[in-house]
């Protein structure tokens, strides 16, 4: 099997630690994985936390200068995607592809791309059933895009609800199993 390209996009969500497993688990089964994060996502979990365990650059800023050979960046992060998982997805990333906007990285890549793009949300319950969220997540489920959980399970705030990022495990199995 050619080794798999995976984009993983990490957004500001409490759950971005579980990014760590996430990319642990997938070069387990032979994939390479490229980080593109969201600014807000840096709150959470360091860029070169992500870079070590990736063994890759972290994709961060639009407008990043690399000193390496100009290229359009979110064009050919999108064109080298067999797959992007977006994980966790906010419910900022969701409403932002569903409506067409691009006004950073992750978005931009995920706009740009001919790959499957898989969202793992992870957020607060009353996030979660905001019926434009739940508009939202229709929306591009009609248009093609697949979405894995959330799942009931215990929330930042405390509390058990819908919202809880899916199991790392199914998350890998329905990559993995998708992109065959």
């Amino acid at each position: 099997m050619k080794n798999k390209n995976i984009i993983l996009g990490v957004t500001a969500s409490i759950a971005a630690y579980k990014a760590c497993d996430i990319i642990r688990r997938l070069k387990e089964k032979d994939f390479s994985v490229t980080v593109v994060m969201t600014k807000d996502a840096e709150e959470f979990i360091t860029p070169l936390s992500l870079q070590t365990l990736s063994g890759n650059k972290v994709h961060r800023g639009m407008f990043d200068l690399t000193g390496e050979e100009y290229n359009v960046e979110h064009v050919s992060l999108a064109d080298k995607a067999d797959v992007i998982l977006v994980a966790p997805a906010t419910a900022n990333i969701i409403g932002k592809v569903a409506n067409g906007l691009c006004d950073d990285l992750l978005s931009c890549v995920i706009m740009a791309t001919k790959a499957p793009v898989v969202f793992a949300p992870a957020m607060n319950d009353g996030m979660y059933s905001n019926k434009i969220l739940q508009d939202n997540v229709a929306k591009l489920k009609a248009l093609g895009y697949k979405f894995i959980g959330p799942i009931k399970g215990k929330l930042a705030n405390g509390k058990i609800g819908i919202g809880h990022l899916a199991e790392i495990d199914t998350i890998i199995k329905e990559v993995a199993t998708g992109i065959k």
